[in-house]
């Protein structure tokens, strides 16, 4: 036997001899042991080495290896230091996959995949016509699968030999979508599993070939002998039916069990997420809210047990490394197709245990899943009160920079593309917005651009902020280029996105004088809502058509300038219909639209297009306290009828509008609201700032009534409200807020607005 610590050099010739008589008839027990002890000693640090020194050597070992097995496998595996050699053959080369070391790709590769295809497939016939459910052949190659499958996770881009593309279908074929796969799943339906259960077989169906096709869908390969949707219409009965169970009692999990019920919601997200896009079966798996939110709740007991968490790694390397992930995983794919965002806002649970497992997490896959779907689910004010928005956004701006270094473009398996689909989601929200701004990343995400074209939508997002209108501005040589791209950009999402933000930026914007509302130009109601919510907005402007309202809607979308059309569209418009929805409120054209709007004083009258959807962010601010049709609530001829009311009620309150005269090179005031520096004096304030100082401090329904003002404005509003009598001040700002609102003046806020403005009148002096 070698000694415990053998010089390194000394100990690798030796391995070099001790491979080259591995061909000999008589081998020696002995020197199956001296090539475990080898093998066991080579740690971490000194695999890399190893690897490279002894390469040629441990290719024979690995190619001998896979010879045996294809042959006849018996008189070396009852034999315990020939059984326990395969087992330390296969850990080393899982510590190999892992090892980041400088240890060549390709030379994994070859020493993963020496197998043949005439040896794979012996195995695989020896493995069919086995009788015996433990049989060692079954454990050991279970050992390879789970291997290839956790270096396909790790590397998926990699170019394999043709072996694997044959094992791949071989296992599809013959076991995943087989009636023997649905018969080991059935016996996990029972809520207590003896160990019995897991014997070699049914984990070598459920754990090895389920973590090796999952990888095969991570890979994107086009010759897949089945279809995403196929496959998980065969599993998804035993895949709901299995969590329904088992997530009521994590405790009593085996680490078998384990290992199943990983795989199973690992390959079902490789099904729901296929060729790296989120995929329609999910809804089919999902049919309506009830059962999606009760598997959401099954879903998020699993990840919420704390022992869980230990455990962990970095690297997807283990069975509750997998199954966090790609829980995770599920729950991001069920809030982007689904519209359950109400459920994750209003469970405490759910939403405390997503921050829980983003803010713990080790590996960056589920630390990037769990931010997405707080970003997608969270309502600005949600984020800004558990004081996570800043760690989502500089968590996304450190693996988005790491991506954009790489020469392939790609952080931790995951493309760039994907990356900025998911920060510009986030992008929506203004607590991102100000934390992007804060941190000087604008200048970075336009380097992007040219390459990246979805970052014109990001900026255009970001520019609704007010310091990133500034940046932007200061930015010309950027400016320079939007200009041009407004011009001559043949992508007509890019040109979209660059007219938007020079719109934000009130750069080249056209002259939109308000038309005389009496002529026969203009329309009684234009309706601005998201085309997601097409068919309903289809059904409201039927009917308001059946009554002879001349409404204005865009059923095909604008094309050219879309600001420029957008903005004449309200400008001869009498009364703004927004229509609330999600996709509404994410939607940048829907925001510069509904701004416009509240910009212009027209009439708003907002609707509510989906279920459970509460306005936040931007639209709370802009809608304030009106109230609001919801056509979720109520059959749709009961809310029309309210909505006929409401806009009888506008009309009846509508002041006269007399005719306004062109004026050349009008602007408008910013889309953005500026929030007025305390420190000058607040008769020096702009509309926007004044606008900004009571949004500031939360006063909504000041905000509506006195959209129109500045801050000289405002100080002879405070001295007639001091010097005037209480009781007539107040008869005349109810009739104001009436007719200009639609809403009666809280008193409380208006108290609290003669308050503000004592407290700024002392600064100011």
């Amino acid at each position: 036997m070698l000694p415990l610590h053998r010089p390194a050099n000394t100990m690798r010739t030796s391995f070099d001899q001790l491979v080259s008589s591995l061909n000999a008839c008589d081998l020696r027990i002995d020197t199956v042991e001296q090539l475990r002890t080898i093998l066991k000693q080579e740690k971490t640090a000194s695999l890399p080495s190893f690897i490279n020194q002894s390469y040629d050597s441990l290719l024979i070992l690995e190619q001998w290896a896979w010879q045996l097995l294809s042959e006849d496998y018996r008189p070396w595996t009852t034999e315990y230091s020939y059984l326990k050699f395969f087992y330390d053959l296969a850990l080393f080369n899982r510590d190999m996959i892992f090892n980041n070391g400088d240890i060549d790709i390709d030379r994994k590769i070859s020493l993963l995949f020496c197998v043949t295809i005439d040896q794979i497939d012996s195995i695989f016939t020896q493995i069919d016509q086995i009788n015996d459910e433990n049989d060692v052949l079954i454990r050991l190659l279970n050992l390879s699968l789970d291997n290839y499958a956790y270096f396909f996770y790790d590397q998926p881009q990699h170019q394999v030999p043709a072996v694997v593309d044959h094992i791949d279908k071989y296992i599809v074929r013959k076991y995943i979508m087989s009636k023997e796969h649905k018969f080991y799943l059935a016996k996990l339906h029972e809520p207590k599993l003896a160990k019995s259960v897991f014997t070699s077989k049914l984990l070598f169906y459920l754990v090895g070939c389920t973590a090796y096709t999952h990888t095969y869908m991570i890979r994107k390969l086009l010759s897949f002998p089945y279809t995403a949707e196929e496959m998980v219409a065969f599993l998804c009965d035993d895949y709901l039916e299995i969590i329904r169970i088992h997530s009521h009692a994590i405790e009593s999990w085996s680490k078998e069990f384990l290992a199943c019920i990983a795989q199973l919601i690992g390959f079902m997200s490789g099904g729901f997420w296929w060729k790296g896009r989120q995929q329609t079966q999910i809804k089919k798996v999902l049919p309506t809210e009830q059962i999606t939110c009760s598997h959401v709740e099954d879903l998020i007991r699993i990840i919420a047990y704390k022992p869980f968490y230990s455990q962990t790694k970095s690297a997807r390397s283990n069975d509750e490394t997998v199954l966090i992930d790609s829980v995770i995983m599920i729950l991001l794919i069920i809030v982007q197709s689904q519209n359950i965002n109400w459920f994750f806002r209003s469970n405490l649970f759910v939403r405390d245990t997503i921050i829980h497992v983003a803010e713990l997490a080790l590996n960056d896959e589920v630390c990037l899943c769990g931010y997405c779907i707080l970003g997608e689910t969270l309502a600005d004010d949600q984020l800004k009160a558990i004081k996570i928005a800043d760690n989502i956004s500089d968590y996304f701006f450190r693996i988005i920079e790491e991506a954009w270094k790489s020469l392939t473009k790609i952080f931790r398996q995951i493309p760039l593309q994907l990356l900025l689909e998911g920060f510009q989601i986030l992008s929506k929200n203004d607590s991102i917005q100000q934390r992007t701004a804060s941190s000087n990343k604008l200048s970075f995400f336009i380097h992007m651009c040219d390459q990246y074209p979805i970052v014109f939508d990001i900026i255009w997002a970001l520019s609704f902020n007010h310091d990133i209108q500034q940046q932007l501005r200061e930015n010309t040589p950027f400016i320079h280029k939007l200009t041009r791209l407004s011009n001559q950009a043949t992508d007509e999402q890019i040109r979209k996105a660059v007219d938007g933000i020079l719109w934000n930026l009130q750069i080249h914007q056209q002259s939109h004088p308000s038309t005389d509302i009496s002529s026969q130009n203009t329309f009684d109601i234009m309706i601005s809502y998201s085309h997601k919510d097409k068919s309903l907005c289809k059904q409201i402007y039927d009917e308001l058509t059946r009554r002879n309202y001349r409404v204005w809607i865009d059923f095909d979308q604008m094309h050219g300038n879309v600001m420029d059309a957008m903005a004449e569209a309200i400008d001869r418009s009498r009364t703004i219909v927004i229509c609330m929805s999600e996709d509404y409120r994410k939607s940048n054209f829907c925001r510069a639209e509904a701004h416009y709007a509240f910009q212009q004083q027209r009439h708003i009258v907002p609707v509510l297009m989906q279920k459970q959807y509460k306005p936040d962010g931007w639209l709370l601010f802009l809608i304030g306290q009106l109230l609001y049709v919801d056509f979720t609530k109520h059959e749709f001829a009961r809310a029309m009828e309210m909505f006929l009311k409401e806009l009888q009620f506008t009309e009846v309150y509508e002041p006269s509008i007399a005719p306004v005269r062109p004026k050349a090179n009008v602007q408008s005031e910013p889309v953005g609201i500026t929030v007025a520096p305390s420190v000058r004096n607040i008769s020096e304030w702009t509309q926007s700032e004044a606008l900004g100082w009571l949004a500031e401090r939360e006063l909504v329904q000041m905000v509506r009534l006195l959209a129109g003002c500045n801050g000289r404005s405002l100080v002879y509003l405070h001295n007639y409200m001091k010097a005037g009598g209480t009781r007539q001040t107040l008869s005349l700002l109810q009739q104001d807020s009436l007719r200009l609102t639609n809403q009666s003046l809280s008193i409380i806020e208006l108290s609290r607005f003669q308050a503000a403005m004592d407290e700024q009148t002392e600064i100011n002096h």
